[in-house]
């Protein structure tokens, strides 16, 4: 398959949460394919150093990693300004950490809860905070939060997960009314079924349970996290100026 190629992202500044591994590794390959300036957040700190290596040693640029634990918000934002003076304002804002943490929902306590939404959506809040000074600064920009379809679907193992990832649809949509003016445009991207790593080792060891998951959806083939990708570069670019406030499923079409 031919990559489309969005001239308007070189050089711009791009900023990731959750960026070291599975879709958000997708999302630091392709910015930095795109020659955009590329800085991510992770709190695997492993991980992140390694693809680092990887994507300087494939592309010649090297992105930059900050390690961040994300449920703390002075780090955030500590790493958001290390960001700031190393790259510049940022034109694009990937909030796309998470875990989908699998819960009972009777033995779900106030702190499993609040861990919840701290990792899911607190940080997602304020890392929007922080740099939509930076977007007005410059222009404009382009705001991408991570949902789910989980939170469509009603997935019953994950009462917390998709209460959180329901609610940055609200978030996505309050804020793009707030900053539309400053031609800020924020989105959300809501996932189906894509099996990282992670999600094959965790929750999808059996390939017939994939199987029949895709067999549900529309286009039978695998969505992968470059398929999650390929939506993020679109949402970022200039070809997408007038799309803002919207939730975008891509998910094979899952019934």
């Amino acid at each position: 398959m031919t990559k489309t190629t969005y001239s308007g992202l070189a050089g711009r500044v791009v900023l990731i949460t959750g960026g070291a591994s599975g879709i958000g590794a997708a999302f630091v390959r392709a910015f930095a394919a795109q020659g955009a300036h590329v800085a991510f957040l992770d709190i695997d700190t492993n991980a992140g150093e390694t693809l680092v290596r990887e994507v300087a040693a494939a592309r010649g640029t090297t992105p930059l990693f900050v390690p961040c634990d994300l449920l703390h918000i002075d780090a955030l934002r500590t790493a958001m300004a290390e960001v700031h003076r190393s790259l510049g304002d940022a034109a694009v804002l990937v909030n796309n950490a998470a875990n989908d943490q699998r819960q009972v929902l009777s033995e779900v306590t106030p702190a499993e809860f609040d861990w919840m939404i701290g990792v899911n959506l607190k940080h997602v809040f304020f890392a929007a905070q922080a740099v939509v000074p930076q977007m007005q600064a410059r222009g404009g920009g382009s705001i991408i939060n991570m949902s789910s379809i989980a939170w469509m679907r009603g997935a019953p193992a994950l009462p917390a997960y998709a209460a959180a990832k329901a609610a940055i649809v609200g978030f996505t949509n309050s804020l793009a009314r707030l900053v539309g003016p400053d031609r800020i445009r924020v989105n959300a991207i809501a996932p189906g079924m894509v099996i990282t790593e992670r999600q094959r080792r965790l929750w999808y060891p059996d390939e017939q349970a994939i199987a029949e998951v895709r067999a549900r959806q529309a286009v039978p083939d695998a969505v992968t996290p470059d398929d999650i990708a390929n939506m993020a570069l679109f949402l970022a670019s200039d070809e997408s100026q007038r799309i803002t406030r919207q939730c975008f499923q891509v998910d094979g079409g899952l019934g």
